[in-house]
């Protein structure tokens, strides 16, 4: 063992200084440091299913830091359902009461869909902060940060599609499908809206700022969901625009999201919205990975 001499061996003159260190601090040799820790167990990798959780965790923490991050969760829905329903409704219904049956399905996917787009600029701004670099240094699955933002941002689209469904209930919607049809259709919602939500980390990593990350995602999501049918039926478009209306993904959500809460069982909907959801895992968490492991 090494001893470091303080204080009390040095000159008396030294004063008050000197008589504040009046104890010896013996350091540890790196040998014995060695000893010591190769003699206890090393504690076991945390499961890929841990990791991710501890992360997503981590992504609600700094909601309850930041209260004001669940403005686009709750204000900006109520707002969406209130605005189309009564600007829209007369003119495309006859009435708000008729035409919120048609929306409220329709709103609810394009309000988280646009939701979505927020975890690539927190991706983003963690990377900004040099939060990542100390992530990619930790013994865990390496999918594990991405998949903690994407699940801590599930919980932000449930509190969205709540509080959407209950403004509608006030408002006159009542889903034929009952609380089966309407956990079904929010169900699915989140299914697409996780597997949507790669393609934002991928931007949140290869972009350099905060307002690129927004810009291009706006230049993404916009024609994605208002080229749809959430406010109007395809059928009333151009035949051109049909065509892209009819292939978009954001329509075969809107379409099985609204005939669940209707009570009905669309499969040819629900299995395009499956096989979306699969293709952007698949493509965009990919290239989502590439990306991380090189930047």
């Amino acid at each position: 063992m090494t001893t470091v001499t303080t204080g009390k061996d040095k000159d008396p003159a030294a004063g008050p200084a000197g008589a504040a260190d009046a104890t010896d601090f013996v350091a540890p040799r790196a040998e014995d440091l060695a000893e010591f820790l190769a003699g206890r167990d090393r504690p076991p990798r945390p499961s890929a299913l841990g990791a991710s959780l501890t992360f997503g965790r981590r992504a609600m923490l700094k909601i309850k830091h930041v209260p004001e991050q669940l403005f686009d969760v709750t204000a900006f829905p109520i707002m969406m359902v209130l605005m189309y329903t009564y600007l829209f409704g007369g003119a495309l219904a006859g009435s708000v009461s008729s035409y919120v049956q048609f929306l409220l399905p329709g709103i609810l996917v394009m309000s988280v869909v646009m939701i979505t787009m927020y975890t690539g600029v927190s991706v983003n701004t963690d990377i900004d902060k040099g939060v990542f670099d100390r992530f990619r240094t930790l013994p865990v699955w390496r999918p594990a940060p991405m998949v903690g933002y994407l699940l801590g941002d599930v919980v932000r689209y449930l509190i969205a599609s709540a509080v959407m469904i209950g403004v509608g209930l006030a408002i006159g919607y009542r889903p034929a499908g009952g609380p089966v049809g309407v956990v079904l259709g929010v169900v699915l919602l989140m299914v697409f809206s996780f597997a949507f939500s790669w393609i934002w980390t991928m931007f949140g990593l290869l972009l350099r700022s905060e307002k690129s990350v927004m810009g291009v995602s706006m230049m993404v999501i916009f024609p994605l969901t208002f080229l749809s049918n959430v406010f109007v039926d395809p059928r009333t478009m151009p035949g051109w625009l049909q065509a892209f209306v009819n292939n978009n993904p954001v329509t075969h959500l809107a379409t099985a999201v609204r005939e669940l809460m209707a009570g009905h069982r669309p499969a040819a909907d629900i299995g395009w919205t499956l096989g979306w959801s699969a293709l952007f895992v698949l493509v965009f968490g990919w290239i989502t990975m590439r990306l991380y492991n090189r930047k």
